[in-house]
C-alpha cells in the first residue's frame, strides 16, 4: 500500500505545484529554464505512475463493498466516454466548447466507471484519490487561469475524428489492461 499511496501522493504534490506555487515555479524556471522545469516535471509524473502501477499491484486486495452486478457493464460504456474525452482534451474538438477540461473531466468519470467495478481497498484508494484530485485540479486551473474563453464552433467533422480515435484508443485498452493491472478484460 506504500507503494501507491507514495505514488499518488507524488502526482498530486507535482500537479498542484504550478496552481498552489506559482511564484516558486517561476524562480524554478527562471533558474533552470523551461525545458529543464518540464523535464523534471515529466520525470516526477513518470515515477508517480510508475509508483502507482507497481504499489496497486503488490496491495492484496480486500472487499470493503461489493459493486452493483450491472458496475462492470456501464464502466466499459464509461471508458469509451473516457478515452474520447482524452483525445478531446489534445485536439480541437467541439466538446471543448462544452467542457473547459475534457482531459480531467475524463479522469473523473475513469474514476466513477471503475468504483462501480471495483470495490477492494486498492481500487477504492486509487480510484478515489485520482478522482478528488482531478476535481480539485479543474478547481486550481479555473483559479489560475480565470474567465474561461470558449473556443469558436468547429466543423463536425473534427468530432466524428475525435470520436474514432477515443474508440481506437479505447480498444488498444481493452487488450493492454491485463499487462498493466495484471486484471484481463477480455474473459469477463
Amino acid at each position: 500500500m506504500t507503494l501507491l499511496i507514495a505514488g499518488l501522493t507524488l502526482w498530486t504534490v507535482v500537479h498542484f505545484f504550478p496552481s498552489l506555487l506559482q511564484e516558486q515555479r517561476a524562480a524554478i524556471i527562471t533558474k533552470v529554464g523551461l525545458g529543464n522545469y518540464k523535464g523534471v516535471f515529466a520525470v516526477l509524473i513518470v515515477s508517480s505512475v510508475i509508483l502507482i502501477v507497481y504499489g496497486w499491484r503488490s496491495v492484496i486486495p480486500e472487499d470493503i463493498y461489493s459493486p452493483p452486478i450491472w458496475g462492470r457493464h456501464i464502466t466499459f460504456l464509461l471508458m469509451l466516454i473516457t478515452f474520447i474525452l482524452f483525445v478531446a482534451a489534445k485536439h480541437k474538438t467541439n466538446i471543448k466548447r462544452h467542457l473547459r477540461h475534457p482531459q480531467l473531466t475524463g479522469l473523473v468519470v475513469w474514476s466513477i466507471g471503475h468504483l462501480l467495478a471495483n470495490g477492494d481497498n486498492r481500487s477504492v484508494i486509487l480510484f478515489v484519490m485520482l478522482g478528488v484530485w482531478a476535481i480539485l485540479e479543474m478547481i486550481l486551473i479555473n483559479r489560475r487561469e480565470g474567465v474561461w474563453q470558449k473556443p469558436e464552433s468547429l466543423p463536425v467533422k473534427k468530432d466524428i475524428i475525435t470520436v474514432i480515435a477515443g474508440c481506437v484508443l479505447y480498444t488498444v485498452l481493452l487488450f493492454a489492461h491485463s499487462y498493466i493491472t495484471g486484471m484481463s478484460l477480455m474473459n469477463m
